[in-house]
């Protein structure tokens, strides 16, 4: 049987979440042609005026640094199992995923969450929230199983 999901992006910021989120993209696109997109998208940091000249921490990585941190957990994770891209960009991650969702024309967006309420999320946003309210393809939110007590 065909797989529906041709294209799956699946954001990355490097922590458990997105592991889980690329262990599911993973399992969805193998035995198939589907490629999955791994994506990061790296948030510019604009110091106040009066921070400019002052080093700030942490700093944000490189392009290249990301990329090398990208290429590491495609080949521990999805190697020799499913074909995938590295994607990366600059700029406001829900707007930039959103972008990217039309330009490569994506089927599913496999997208981990942390699961944040109350003030948390109201302070932090929610870029998932984001991606699943405006995305014009199919959204699946993952985050990492807890074990239970």
């Amino acid at each position: 049987m065909k797989n529906p999901f041709a294209r799956i992006l699946c954001p990355v910021d490097f922590d458990e979440y997105a592991v889980a989120a690329m262990e599911l993209a993973c399992r969805l696109a193998e035995d198939s042609l589907t490629v999955v997109y791994l994506l990061h998208v790296i948030v510019p940091i604009v110091p106040a005026p009066e921070q400019i000249g002052v080093p700030l921490e942490p700093f944000p990585l490189s392009e290249p640094e990301v990329r090398k941190q990208l290429e590491q957990l495609a080949r521990q994770h999805l190697a020799g199992r499913v074909r995938y891209e590295i994607r990366t960009a600059v700029g406001d991650p829900a707007q930039v995923i959103l972008n990217r969702i039309e330009e490569i024309d994506i089927d599913l967006v496999i997208v981990p969450t942390h699961g944040r309420r109350g003030l948390g999320r109201m302070v932090l946003g929610s870029v998932a929230e984001q991606i699943v309210r405006r995305a014009s393809c199919p959204v699946m939110t993952v985050r990492p199983q807890v074990p239970k007590p």
